[in-house]
């Protein structure tokens, strides 16, 4: 019997005479016409052609084309050329465009008609204008690929049944446009019925629900320990700063927490003077640590007040450092110099709105020091300053604080440019202390009424 080495012998050479023997072998200049022809489809294949187009037509870069080229795949330009020519017809932006197919490459090739058409139809429907489709779309892609019967249709319902009107359900999709491929039955109900299990009014969950939606996505489990955690420390689920200690512990790592702790211990604080004001105001450990150590570094070593005189009113942690606490401070503190007022109460300077300040500080002195009110104006100017022109303001704001230290000012950011977060960043830059050198929390000055 033949064994099998000798079998696959007698197989090759019988293949190997019949290819010699074909008239192919004969024509070697056919062996390389196949063969061009072979590297001429590789070279045209549907991932070249894709990079090529992605290149020519939105202007991603070799790279960039090339990594998404391996999410999609097209051999001719119909698709792709019908689903930009939509977006732009709908007044999408090259930049908007390139933005969504970077992050969903594969809807390139959808029919337009089939899968884009009605749900911009749908959503123009509900009151939604261009604009705002396009902001949608940008943030969350995602739409545009999931069903309209099946997903978003009932989601929008969900969502517009919870917030009682589809004006509101509109407002919390722009607030955060990932809600409409959110699974509603499995990460938001179970929490808003743990809430209401809890006694909380669904008024109040109506309401910090469309300023804070994607706060009640969550696993149901982890979202219960949180509610019961907030009902442990007392807080009463009546109030509506009950759901604002659940959202804070909802997006405030323990980590984070931990290193805000730390600050205002460098302030002089307890851990239970943190809980307290924590307590009062749960907004005290949202704050970001810049902005806490540059609100309480104005507050004590520029306007000489007490460090705890935040932990009794913490709601000031909130307010703009640029636009309320510095102006505001300064010049109260010059009607004060003046002898127009008698002491300065925390909570009235801090806590009361623009059109009540005016009244109370600068309209009723203008008789008295009509320079008094040019001099408020031009302080709030300064806000507007920071919104037109970045960095600009923190120059001017420095210039106003620190006047011999200008020129630093603009060697530094003259040369880095604009910089984010620029009022308590550049506050702090000439401001803050050594490590090993302590704040100073002495008793506030005479005339300010803590």
């Amino acid at each position: 019997m033949m064994n099998s080495f000798t079998k696959n012998i007698n197989d090759f050479f019988k293949l190997l005479h019949n290819v010699t023997n074909n008239s192919f072998s004969n024509n070697p200049s056919l062996f390389f016409t196949v063969r061009r022809i072979s590297n001429k489809t590789k070279s045209q294949s549907p991932q070249s052609f894709t990079v090529s187009y992605l290149r020519t037509e939105l202007g991603f870069s070799p790279e960039s084309a090339l990594r998404i080229s391996k999410y999609v795949h097209f051999k001719t330009p119909e698709k792709p050329d019908s689903v930009i020519a939509f977006l732009e017809q709908h007044g999408f932006s090259n930049t908007q465009i390139r933005q969504i197919i970077l992050t969903r490459p594969a809807l390139l090739c959808y029919d337009v008609k089939k899968t884009f058409l009605p749900k911009f139809q749908f959503f123009q429907s509900k009151g939604v204008t261009g604009p705002e489709i396009s902001k949608l779309l940008v943030y969350n892609p995602r739409i545009l690929s999931r069903s309209l019967e099946k997903r978003i249709i009932p989601c929008f319902n969900q969502l517009s049944k919870l917030l009682q009107s589809d004006s509101k359900a509109i407002t919390a999709l722009r607030r955060n446009p990932y809600l409409m491929v959110c699974n509603f039955d499995t990460y938001v109900l179970p929490n808003i019925k743990t809430l209401i299990d809890n006694g909380v009014p669904e008024s109040n969950i109506v309401t910090m629900f469309n300023y804070h939606p994607w706060s009640f996505v969550m696993l149901p489990d982890r979202f219960k320990e949180i509610v019961k955690d907030v009902k442990e420390m007392g807080f009463n689920p009546l109030l509506v700063k009950f759901l604002h200690a659940v959202i804070l512990f909802r997006k405030v790592s323990k980590p984070a927490m931990e290193s805000k702790f730390d600050v205002y211990k460098k302030w002089g604080w307890s851990d239970d003077e943190i809980w307290e004001a924590f307590r009062r105001y749960p907004g005290v450990l949202e704050a970001s640590k810049e902005k806490i150590t540059a609100i309480l570094d104005f507050l004590v070593n520029e306007m000489g007040f007490q460090s705890l005189i935040l932990a009794n009113h913490p709601s000031v942690i909130s307010r703009s450092l640029e636009k309320r606490i510095v102006p505001r401070a300064l010049f109260a503190r010059e009607l004060l110099s003046k002898g127009l007022i008698k002491d300065l109460k925390f909570s009235v300077v801090f806590g009361t709105s623009e059109k009540v300040f005016v009244q109370r500080f600068v309209n009723q002195y203008k008789d008295k020091a009509p320079e008094l009110l040019k001099l408020y104006e031009e302080k709030l100017k300064f806000a507007v300053m920071k919104i037109k022109f970045g960095v600009g303001f923190g120059v001017a704001l420095s210039l106003w604080l620190y006047p011999s230290r200008f020129t630093l000012v603009l060697m530094v950011f003259g040369l880095q440019g604009k910089s984010t977060n620029v009022i308590p960043t550049l506050y702090l830059y000439f401001k803050v202390l050594p490590s090993d050198v302590s704040p100073d929390i002495s008793t506030g000055p005479v005339g300010y009424n803590l």
